[in-house]
């Protein structure tokens, strides 16, 4: 069953990895029809119908929030089920094992193969189709990699025509060599030796998670069960090491909870099938907590599932990634459609005119989220005396390119006598309007006369 249930979410999760770049997406003429892609040269994250722009980073945030939450949760209520069925490691390693099986056949064969000295032809044969299609494996998992940086289709034609630039190239050979070294070589030692998640895992999980364990009241003393006296008083484990030779660790789950353990609950299939086979319940192995574990061994019945699921801890963690959750989807729904940041020029702070008025200077960034040009008109709301100017045209509107973020130069003027030229400060909201729709967004700044 939980093979089973990992061969499903491997096909999947790698079927969203290397399709996603691939899905378009209509935003109009002037924007990149890619589903899903991070564009760092102009430093947005487009997300179907969302687009993040750099002053949203906030989102990103809330997402990294939201995962390390989500973490925590389930390792508190199911212990490394990450690492047992969605780390990436835990998936290229399934992937590359199952295309090592094709070619080479099951374990006892593959262990033949292995203790075989001789490197005959068929040997070397199977190992170079096998690494052949590993590296084939890590390069499309590179290739995958960087089309979410870029428009899949066209960086594809520039990568075989090698037109790419060589960024693209160096950062698929990395990957392509990580991705068939880990995936192939080094397995379960990434998650032993490199994997800090291990030792972080013992603050988030307690005697009420549910995590794969050995019911040792039940299976002990284990040994080969025969017609005597003595089979009478053996536990239901034969100790035919079924649950050892189908662990991606090496680990024996008898010996109790150890840090190599990934939660994969591959031993508890190869357990199940050993006790139907010679009649005895299954479940020897199997998810439980360890205070259960202690209930049973007393003759008290185990806690219900969701007992252990729904407990103060995981209650926490669910309600915190719920509310970065809700916020989130808040402030994507009300953000506006246009936008403006305002950086007053500091140096310096003010100048005099000729004809004694006194005069401050901004850059003021629209940004026009819309997918075609608009007409922006600006103003401001402070003293009656104020004016604004625009660098460049003597009107106060200016039209800012469609999805993009517009630099424009803007001068407040306030006469010679007016109390903000003398005053050493005074607050102004600068107002942007879309003349097209009507939409408004201001932002508050301040006025520094000669009194500064």
């Amino acid at each position: 069953m939980f093979r089973n249930l990992k061969w499903y979410l491997m096909a999947v999760m790698l079927g969203i990895y290397y399709i996603t770049p691939w899905i378009r997406w209509d935003r109009g003429p002037s924007l990149p029809d890619q589903a899903v892609l991070l564009d760092l040269a102009n430093r947005r994250f487009y997300f179907f119908w969302i687009e993040i722009w750099p002053h949203e980073f906030y989102f990103v945030a809330g997402l990294l929030i939201m995962a390390g939450l989500g973490l925590f949760l389930f390792t508190s209520a199911l212990g490394r089920v990450w690492c047992g069925y969605a780390c990436p490691q835990t998936v290229w390693t399934d992937l590359f094992i199952l295309v090592e099986r094709w070619i080479e056949g099951d374990r006892n064969a593959r262990l033949r193969l292995h203790r075989q000295k001789k490197m005959d032809f068929r040997k070397a044969r199977l190992r170079v189709t096998k690494w052949a299609a590993w590296f084939l494996i890590g390069l499309a998992t590179g290739g995958a990699w960087i089309f979410y940086f870029s428009d899949a289709p066209t960086l594809l034609h520039d990568l075989v025509t090698l037109q790419a630039h060589p960024i693209a190239y160096t950062t698929m050979l990395v990957l392509t060599l990580t991705t068939f070294f880990f995936g192939g070589f080094a397995r379960e030692q990434i998650c032993i030796y490199a994997c800090p998640w291990p030792r972080i895992q013992a603050a988030m999980m307690d005697e009420d998670t549910l995590t794969v364990g050995y019911r040792e009241w039940r299976g002990e003393p284990r040994g080969k069960h025969r017609k005597s006296a003595e089979s009478q008083e053996m536990g239901d484990c034969i100790d035919c090491m079924a649950c050892v030779n189908v662990c991606p660790m090496g680990i024996d789950i008898r010996d109790g909870q150890q840090l190599e353990c990934i939660t994969c609950a591959l031993c508890i299939d190869a357990c199940d099938d050993v006790m139907a086979k010679i009649g005895k319940p299954r479940g020897l192995i199997d998810y439980m907590a360890l205070s259960d574990e202690a209930n049973e061994r007393a003759g008290q019945p185990p806690r219900s599932v969701w007992k252990h699921i729904l407990r103060p801890r995981t209650i926490m963690y669910t309600s915190l990634w719920a509310v970065v959750g809700f916020a989130l989807v808040f402030a994507l729904f009300i953000r506006p459609d246009i936008d403006l940041t305002v950086a007053p020029v500091r140096n310096p702070t003010f100048v005099t005119l000729s004809d004694g008025s006194v005069r401050n200077t901004y850059d003021v960034r629209l940004r026009n989220k819309h997918g075609e040009p608009r007409q922006f008109e600006l103003s401001i709301k402070g003293e009656p005396e104020m004016r604004i100017q625009l660098e460049g045209t003597p009107y106060a509107s200016v039209q800012v390119p469609a999805d993009t973020a517009f630099l424009q130069r803007v001068y407040i003027v306030t006469p010679k006598g007016a109390p903000a030229s003398g005053a050493e400060s005074t607050p102004v909201r600068i107002w942007v309007e879309d003349l097209n729709s009507g939409e408004r967004a201001y932002k508050d700044t301040t006025f520094n006369g000669k009194g500064n």
